[in-house]
């Protein structure tokens, strides 16, 4: 048996997960504050799920592909734009977008109010990715676009070229 296999079987006695309003692990990346609700350690890493609050004229990522995982966002609150290849999708909340693997995307917050969504990520691959761009702006290096392409290098991601 693979040892993707062995993950994937339901787990002899499952355990609950609980994470309250005020626990979570904290990302802090620029003016985005993510919580992570779960990075994968109680699902088989079959799943991760982050809260992200994104300040009034938030400028998202450079647009990019995922190579590995499908990437959801679930709009709580505000209205986020989302860039698909040229395309523009301001979801207000309610809406939800899911963006497959190799889709070019990006998101921002245009407004002048805070936007609340919920991010899944699967297979859990991504979350590791915030939490390395938050220990590059800790050390106090720049987030330089190099670096930033490198650190998504890692985690089966590169910026999609030749858009906006």
């Amino acid at each position: 048996m693979t040892e993707e296999a062995k993950t994937s079987e339901p787990q002899a006695d499952p355990a609950v997960s609980v994470v309250g309003p005020n626990d979570g692990e904290t990302i802090v990346l620029g003016t985005t504050r993510m919580r992570v609700l779960e990075d994968g350690s109680h699902t088989g890493h079959r799943l991760a799920i982050a809260e992200s609050v994104l300040a009034p004229h938030t400028q998202g990522p450079p647009q990019h592909r995922h190579g590995r995982h499908d990437e959801g966002f679930y709009v709580l609150s505000g209205t986020v734009r989302f860039t698909v290849g040229d395309e523009d999708h301001d979801a207000a909340a309610g809406t939800l977008v899911m963006v497959p693997p190799g889709t070019p995307h990006t998101f921002a917050n245009p407004t002048d109010q805070p936007a609340v969504m919920l991010s899944t990520f699967t297979p859990d691959l991504y979350v590791q990715y915030f939490r390395d761009l938050q220990a590059v702006l800790i050390g106090d290096q720049p987030l330089t676009p190099q670096a930033n392409i490198d650190t998504m290098s890692r985690y089966a991601t590169q910026p999609a070229t030749g858009l906006t």
